[in-house]
């Protein structure tokens, strides 16, 4: 039961569509321009980098939010799987984000969300998860290798750490966070599915956060 109730806290918290909201407060469905895409690459290209960086922030922060309102409820009942139910109130939030019923099922692909994930769990994973991405944009420019990249990343040193009693855990509930874990992987990577084709075509659009000087 304390993994649906997670779930759906999670998918509540991530209805908060920050790109969409931002859009609209700016006259514009951020979902007919550019990729399409509710996140943040696609505002950063559209409105600016103060849009993306608007975008990235609430996406991240309102999985903080959902992850720190589960801790609340169950730190004295299930202090022992705390970090599990953090795992399944981010998929929530992922979820909510990537498929808002509200506006038809189309949002972002969860990336910022899982940022907030990372966030909540341990500052090494945040630290590898940022130089990973930060050093993947800086020398390809490509925004979707570097997301996926930080994925591959963090499920190994999710492994790691959790067999190395990080997040003391019993073995059959670090087994059940890497399993969900390794959904949300698979879910990144199928979000991701047409920057993949274009990144092996050689095709897919660089993105650069300062303009070079002429």
């Amino acid at each position: 039961m304390e993994r649906l109730i997670c779930l759906a806290v999670g998918y509540v918290f991530g209805l908060f569509q920050t790109s969409y909201i931002y859009g609209r407060l700016h006259g514009i469905d951020i979902r007919k321009h550019g990729s399409g895409n509710a996140g943040t690459t696609n505002m950063l290209r559209t409105l600016g980098t103060k849009a993306g960086a608007i975008t990235l922030l609430g996406d991240a922060l309102k999985c903080v939010a959902a992850v720190w309102v589960i801790r609340l409820i169950f730190h004295g009942t299930h202090a022992d799987m705390l970090p599990l139910l953090s795992f399944y109130t981010a998929a929530g939030v992922i979820f909510g984000h990537n498929f808002p019923f509200y506006l038809n099922f189309r949002g972002g692909k969860g990336i910022a969300a899982t940022a907030g994930l990372i966030l909540s769990l341990n500052w090494y994973l945040t630290l590898f998860g940022f130089v990973t991405f930060a050093l993947t944009l800086l020398l390809t420019h490509y925004v979707s290798l570097g997301s996926l990249l930080v994925y591959v990343g963090f499920m190994i040193e999710l492994v790691i750490m959790g067999q190395r009693g990080v997040f003391g855990m019993t073995q059959n509930y670090l087994n059940e966070m890497y399993a969900v874990g390794a959904v949300l992987t698979l879910l990144a990577f199928w979000m991701h599915r047409s920057n993949i084709q274009r990144l092996w075509h050689h095709e897919e659009r660089k993105t650069y956060l300062f303009k070079k000087k002429k």
